[in-house]
């Protein structure tokens, strides 16, 4: 067991290693091929009344008249321990770990991000509660009831609900719950340290309208594992043997069927805590997904690059922690 989690935290080491490689050629080699010069990348953090002297200045200060190799090795550096830099008379510290200054705000993207990972954390695990639940659960009752009005009803509204994008369905969860039958006078974030309640009570439309898309598919993906299993041999060995049909459906049945609805939680879940963009922009709330859409569209590269940095590292962390899962549920997988 001990050698299966150093492998697959090599593995998950290394990933991330690559994944900042590739982001980082992707934001500033891939723009010099385009033409880009590293001029008019320093131009951003000068300003309007940019001149060559200080655009001059400002490469010198952040490396950028460095070799790419030598800007990654820095980059890479300063997430460990830190960095300096110095825009005009002044010096500032960025302490680790350091993902550079924003090109717009002139603040360290960092603390930025921390700010919001609590917004975005909070709509991701409440939704995933609701969705696994409500999914796992709707997806047994249609297997053990196939072809029924159950089952028919089930995977109907599962289809919807896959057919449906997010933005028209929160869009809609709005209009109704805050305009035709107002429940909410208005949807806002509410940090959960001031007022757990109403922190609970602005999340309801959110989380429920993201739950409705991932609910359906988990719906569907455990309808399938379950009437696979159920139709295996030790199902029916276990029958035999005068085990309860609950624990022949808990214990052996579901167990098996759990295996690809782990593998996709381990991705969906990562992939929201990396910013969920649609809901967060639907609703207004200033979490990593919000900010990496208003840092695109002000073309602002730190912060893209420490919001790509940030959602990666959430998504290797929970595939590994699926990979731990995995050797809990399949003790074969610890010897693969």
């Amino acid at each position: 067991m001990a050698a299966y989690i150093i492998r697959r935290l090599f593995g998950a080491v290394l990933l991330l290693l690559i994944v900042s490689a590739v982001t980082f050629a992707i934001f500033f080699l891939v723009p010099q091929l385009a033409g880009q010069t590293m001029d008019q990348l320093a131009a951003q953090y000068v300003g309007k009344d940019a001149n060559p002297q200080s655009i001059l200045a400002v490469k010198q200060n952040l490396g950028l008249d460095q070799p790419l190799y030598v800007q990654y090795w820095h980059f890479i550096k300063a997430i460990f321990v830190g960095a300096d830099y110095k825009f005009g008379p002044d010096a500032s510290h960025c302490d680790a770990p350091c993902f550079g200054y924003s090109f717009k705000r002139h603040v360290e993207v960092w603390p930025e991000i921390i700010a919001r990972v609590p917004i975005t954390f909070s709509l991701a695990i409440g939704a995933a509660v609701i969705w696994v639940v409500s999914g796992v659960f709707t997806g047994v009752v249609s297997a053990l009831k196939r072809g029924k009005a159950v089952d028919r009803i089930a995977m109907g509204v599962a289809l919807a609900g896959v057919s449906l994008p997010i933005f028209f369905t929160g869009m809609l969860a709005m209009g109704v719950f805050t305009v035709q039958w107002p429940l909410w006078d208005s949807i806002e974030y509410v940090p959960f340290t001031d007022n757990p309640a109403e922190w609970a009570w602005n999340l309801i439309i959110p989380w429920c309208s993201l739950a409705f898309l991932y609910a359906a598919l988990y719906a569907r993906l455990t309808r399938a594992g379950m009437l696979e299993t159920m139709g295996e041999d030790y199902i029916r060995t276990a029958r035999a043997k005068g085990l309860t049909e609950r624990v022949v459906i808990g214990k052996h049945g579901l167990r098996a069927a759990l295996t690809p609805i782990v593998t996709i939680f381990g991705m969906d879940f990562g992939l929201l805590l990396g910013g969920a963009v649609i809901t967060e922009t639907v609703f207004s709330f200033p979490g990593m997904g919000q900010y990496a859409v208003k840092s695109v569209q002000e073309n602002d590269l730190p912060i893209v690059m420490g919001v790509t940095l940030t959602a990666a590292f959430f998504i290797v962390f929970c595939n590994l922690l699926v990979d731990l899962v995995y050797a809990a549920i399949d003790p074969r997988v610890r010897y693969s």
